[in-house]
């Protein structure tokens, strides 16, 4: 089975699809970790890496090729990123967790030590540059969820509540 979790920052899809791939003993390959970690690895913040990837799309392409080209690939496994139900075209469950962006910013301020209004201003932009770079590239409108088999709200649910959604949803495509 495979199992993409999209959704925007701070919505919940690194939760969710960490307990997926824990109760299911799936693979998981994110997206985001990838993206995070080459930030890193470069010394500059999530915007400027962003900033970065605007002027050179080798960087965005690379991490969505691999992410298709795995998740197409291999059997038992939970793809975790933003585009991964556009990228894996043969996904059994296509989810997209959302949230309002005053949740969302609250939960990153929280996982990531800085201020509200910082981390809601961060992810403002670095949604608009990766929507942005979304249409550039690949002609895709990141607000269109008709792809998604399951869109949920983390924001009414808990991560606990959002798993038993999925859980079931799973069974029934196991059956």
């Amino acid at each position: 089975m495979k199992i993409t979790i999209s959704g925007p920052p701070g919505s919940g899809t690194t939760s969710l699809a960490k307990y997926l791939s824990s109760k299911y003993s799936f693979e998981l390959i994110s997206a985001g970790e990838v993206f995070r970690s080459l930030a890193r690895e470069k010394g500059v913040s999530l915007i400027e890496f962003g900033e970065l990837c605007e002027q050179n799309p080798d960087v965005d392409r690379l991490i969505d090729e691999k992410q298709k080209e795995i998740g197409e690939s291999k059997e038992n496994i939970i793809i975790e990123g933003r585009l991964a139900g556009r990228m894996v075209g043969n996904a059994d469950l296509r989810v997209w967790i959302a949230a309002s962006p005053d949740c969302r910013a609250e939960r990153i301020a929280e996982r990531e030590g800085v201020s509200f209004e910082s981390a809601k201003s961060e992810t403002f932009v670095r949604e608009k540059s990766e929507s942005e770079r979304y249409k550039k590239y690949y002609n895709i409108d990141i607000c269109d969820l008709s792809v998604y088999d399951l869109v949920i709200s983390s924001e009414k649910w808990g991560k606990e509540e959002l798993a038993r959604v999925v859980d079931s949803a799973v069974e029934n495509l196991k059956v």
